[in-house]
């Protein structure tokens, strides 16, 4: 399985960003699609998960109301619709792969390289 997240940028306090995650490759079953986070010096932390067919979706309270994790199966991409940013959802954005809908970092198995999210104050 390949991930390409896309969609980063600069964006204000309050203010929304859509990031894109494209799979393509051996995506076979109903696997887990997240996005994590890693702010400089921290740990990579869980921000959600989707299943790749059927409604099931995780977050975690950081984001909840904030956050909305989508797919479109048909052209192969997960999406994720931040609203009301804050400073502190700075990062690089990771979109992975995984068998379990999950936070556990270890439970997924492939990567995509990241893209940077900067929210300014």
């Amino acid at each position: 399985v390949q991930l390409q997240a896309s969609g980063g940028g600069l964006v204000q306090a309050g203010g929304s960003l859509k990031l894109s995650c494209a799979a393509s490759g051996d995506i076979w079953g109903n696997p887990a699609i997240a996005w994590f986070r890693q702010a400089t010096g921290k740990e990579r932390e869980f921000v959600a998960a989707v299943r790749w067919i059927g409604a099931s979706q995780l977050y975690p309270d950081s984001v909840k109301g904030r956050f909305t994790i989508s797919r479109d199966n048909a052209d192969g991409k997960v999406y994720l619709q931040m609203n009301n940013l804050k400073p502190e959802d700075t990062g690089v954005y990771y979109c992975a792969h995984g068998r379990l809908l999950v936070k556990q970092t270890s439970s997924y198995d492939a990567w995509g390289q990241g893209t940077q999210v900067t929210v300014s104050s």
